[in-house]
């Protein structure tokens, strides 16, 4: 006589979801007893994976000016050589950056030893991680290529937007702020690259008219961030940074550009401030 198969059993959680489930009968007709629908679990990996990994690209993406000295786009790099493109902030803004690779250590720091399972951190992680590594490689790439550079920074944007809107109101100050003046910067670099790329390549118009597009453009995104009123005020006040760099690079030699950068600004700053006036960031 052949030996019964065992089985193993598998680990079931049952799951009551109210809806009706149709009477089982045999082939005699006879009502079965009914068993409760349940779905096999399956152990949830995945959010301690991006714990780990946001914060390794994190570091990757701190450690990146250490290891490729970037002190800008090559003037030469263009058809078109961009010396001093007015669409560029002076040079004293870039120094957020330190800031920036800091603030980025300690939040996805804490989020590794003290959020690791906060279903409220989960969210932000995957949009924040993918930014992030696309970042630690972004130097290298920008010496290579302009046009591959203006795309990547553009994707960083994206995803560190979509992070940024997804962040709790909780531990605002080590997950919120430092993802807004992170996004607030780059809208206004990825505004920048796009200038710097028009006017390089000689598409349509020159640099004075690429730096007025760029400014609208960089605007026109933190407006529509800042009214979801899930903008941090870290957020507008890098945008803010870069457009007031952009006036000091060009009070004397492109006044209408300072001008531009000026009103768009005390926009941004007054729009938060309008924005958030009766209401506690969500």
């Amino acid at each position: 006589m052949p030996r019964p198969c065992s089985f193993q059993p598998i680990q079931a959680q049952c799951v009551a979801d109210g809806t009706h489930t149709p009477t089982r009968k045999n082939k005699t007709g006879k009502a079965l007893p009914h068993r409760p629908r349940c779905a096999i679990s399956t152990p949830m990996l995945s959010h301690r994976a991006y714990v780990i990994l946001t914060f390794t690209a994190a570091v990757a993406f701190a450690v990146g000016p250490f290891a490729v000295s970037f002190d800008g786009f090559d003037p030469n790099a263009y058809p078109i050589p961009q010396d001093r493109p007015p669409a560029q902030p002076a040079g004293y803004a870039f120094s957020i950056w330190g800031v920036i690779y800091l603030w980025l250590l300690a939040s996805t720091g804490f989020g590794l030893f003290a959020r690791p399972d906060d279903p409220e951190w989960i969210p932000t992680r995957p949009p924040l991680f993918i930014s992030l590594t696309i970042g630690a490689i972004w130097l290298p790439v920008a010496e290579l290529s302009p046009i591959w550079a203006t795309i990547l920074i553009w994707v960083m944007l994206i995803s560190a937007l979509i992070a940024l809107l997804k962040t709790p109101v909780k531990d605002r100050w080590l997950l919120r702020a430092p993802i807004g003046l992170y996004a607030g910067w780059l809208t206004a670099a990825s505004s920048v690259s796009v200038a710097l790329l028009g006017a390089g390549y000689g598409i349509l118009f020159g640099q004075i008219i690429w730096a007025v597009i760029a400014i609208a453009l960089a605007f026109t995104i933190a407006m529509n961030i800042i009214t979801t009123r899930k903008s941090p005020g870290t957020y507008a006040f890098a945008v803010a940074w870069a457009l007031v760099a952009v006036i000091v690079q060009n009070l004397s030699s492109a006044p209408l550009i300072a001008a531009l950068a000026g009103l768009g600004a005390v926009a941004v700053a007054g729009l938060f401030i309008y924005v958030n006036r009766t209401a506690t960031v969500r």
